[in-house]
């Protein structure tokens, strides 16, 4: 369990093919502190530790993840937004995220706004329903807020404000117009639609 709260931009330092795809990926973790099978959010996708170093830790994703995450984000050299998964007591200062991905959106526009950035993202059609203005969702593993959702005929999408703070120290700083991003649903968005959907069958 997570927060969409990132502690830390990792680097993949190596991506090799084998059964499944092994990454090593650097970071400012204390990795003394990290236990081998500790599970880290890598850009919203949670990952298993299954090798470390002093500075980096290696994971193992397989084709199913691959499949189901963003286009190029796992290539040698690619950034990473990273969070440790959350301890009881710890702060709760995003929302709750799991760190699966429900879909995959795409970067449709970047604009300036005063010292913030508004993003706008295209959502496939079966997110659509789950994403409401004044909502949670997470994207590239950060916590952020929808600010509209706007339906049309080519699609749903929907915008974010992305303070200066933000823009600096995750990979969103970085993200460029025809981007694939990884997104995750709020997990209450998820349940309310199911409970809803098995309501009408009975």
């Amino acid at each position: 369990m997570f927060t969409g709260i990132v502690s830390d931009i990792g680097t993949i330092t190596d991506a090799t093919q084998r059964g499944d795809l092994r990454l090593v990926i650097t970071c400012a973790y204390d990795m003394a502190g990290v236990a081998i099978g500790a599970s880290i959010a890598c850009s919203g996708v949670c990952l298993t530790v299954v090798e470390k170093g002093a500075d980096w830790f290696a994971v193992d994703l397989s084709a199913e993840t691959v499949s189901r995450t963003a286009q190029g984000a796992w290539a040698t050299g690619r950034a990473l937004n990273l969070e440790r998964a959350l301890k009881v007591g710890d702060e709760l200062g995003g929302h709750i995220v799991t760190g699966h991905v429900d879909g995959i959106g795409a970067v449709i526009a970047i604009t300036p706004e005063g010292d913030s950035h508004r993003v706008e993202i295209s959502v496939p059609a079966d997110l659509a329903p789950y994403i409401a203005p004044k909502g949670s969702i997470t994207v590239d593993g950060v916590s952020l807020t929808v600010n509209g959702v706007e339906d049309g005929p080519d699609g749903t999408r929907f915008g974010l404000n992305i303070i200066p703070h933000t823009w600096e120290v995750t990979t969103l700083g970085t993200l460029t117009v025809g981007q694939p991003v990884n997104l995750e649903i709020d997990v209450l968005a998820r349940y309310l639609h199911r409970m809803r959907d098995h309501a009408a069958t009975m």
